[in-house]
């Protein structure tokens, strides 16, 4: 079996990245891997075989219209030289939106099975309402989706609202979480202690996510905001990076000054060790208007980190309310509360902590979750 992806994540191309090892990784489970990256020109990405049998190629498209596109035109390409027609053959999309569309276009075009991968809760108001460009990957999605010969959904939540919406029979939905090395987390040293970084703290609390319109940390600073009328010397440190071309960070720091939260909140850069991060701090939030499934969450629960969220991603599926504070999404109320309640009883943050870390017990370690990955595949043909 030959596979080809076509993915959104540039970060194959960075030589050290966890997406590239990643991808390598998925290399080995098969006889061939080819990855199309959606790339705009002037990024200097090439193509390039990053393995023994792993290859990988830019569009470099004039803009983002074109990346479907020149999408096509690479896949067959790709097709006609490594040999992919045929059904033993498979195409693998990382979304049903652009990637998705270009997915069953090739798909049809040389006569392989076509995998949908779904990372994200699409179908959620909020995604809806994030952009116009989100309207339009919802109508994509119709489209593709049910044309799809086998999907791949990252949480519960995902495959109930896809076989709601698009009547799609259950057993031609999978669920394969995310990896994330749970071991490797318990096991990791800890490296930088927040609390020693930032002694001013009696309390910390831990964001970990992008700069981005969904991820509502607008919400977080309200709710911190109110917190330290009555805590004056707690503190939220906001770990992450922003999309290119947007202004989100410059935005929450004025914000922040706004509500007078300047000594309050530090906003870090992205770090490459977040997991010191979620050990060494009081409480992870997380106040996202959706998520596919919410992999900070995990590493929060592995770290034996007590949790406030809004219900997005895992959340009913590993988080429930015995085992995380969990609000609904937009509910300023609920997190200062149960933020409130979180500072002032630490023994019931610990046993919280606790219990979720049974809850992902049952996580595979790596081994065996590239068997079930080559397994998806395999169904799949």
């Amino acid at each position: 079996m030959k596979v080809l992806m076509i993915s959104t994540d540039r970060k194959i191309f960075e030589t050290k990245s966890s997406v590239r090892r990643r991808i390598l990784e998925y290399g080995t489970l098969t006889e061939e891997l080819h990855i199309i990256v959606f790339s705009k020109r002037g990024a200097d990405f090439r193509e390039q075989k990053i393995g023994g049998n792993v290859y990988v190629y830019p569009t470099n498209s004039k803009n983002r219209w074109w990346y479907i596109f020149d999408a096509v035109g690479l896949a067959k390409r790709v097709s006609k030289k490594h040999n992919l027609k045929g059904k033993s053959n498979l195409v693998s999309t990382q979304d049903p939106f652009e990637a998705g569309l270009a997915g069953l276009i090739v798909a049809r075009a040389i006569g392989a099975r076509l995998q949908i991968q779904i990372h994200t809760d699409f179908l959620s108001e909020y995604f809806i309402k994030d952009s116009f460009l989100n309207k339009i990957r919802v109508y994509l999605a119709r489209l593709t989706i049910p044309r799809a010969d086998c999907i791949r959904v990252v949480s519960k939540r995902i495959k109930k609202s896809i076989i709601e919406k698009y009547k799609i029979p259950e057993t031609k939905i999978t669920t394969l979480p995310i990896f994330v090395d749970v071991e490797k987390i318990k096991n990791s040293e800890i490296n930088m202690n927040l609390r020693e970084k930032y002694p001013q703290f009696d309390f910390i609390i831990l964001m970990a996510s992008r700069f981005s319109e969904e991820k509502n940390i607008p919400l977080a600073l309200r709710a911190v905001s109110s917190v330290i009328k009555k805590y004056p010397k707690t503190g939220l440190i906001i770990v992450g990076d922003e999309p290119k071309d947007s202004n989100f960070k410059s935005l929450y720091e004025k914000k922040a000054v706004e509500l007078n939260l300047s000594k309050n909140i530090i906003f870090e850069g992205w770090q490459k060790d977040t997991i010191s991060y979620h050990k060494t701090t009081d409480l992870f939030l997380n106040t996202s208007n959706y998520e596919g499934y919410g992999m900070s969450l995990i590493e929060a629960i592995a770290s034996d980190t007590a949790i406030v969220t809004t219900n997005v991603g895992i959340v009913g599926e590993i988080l429930t309310k015995n085992n995380a504070f969990i609000c609904e999404v937009g509910d300023t109320r609920c997190i200062t509360r149960n933020t409130m309640n979180a500072i002032e009883n630490k023994s019931v943050c610990k046993e919280l902590a606790r219990s979720a870390t049974y809850a992902i017990s049952n996580i595979p370690r790596k081994n065996v979750y590239l068997e079930l990955y080559k397994k998806n595949w395999e169904d799949c043909v």
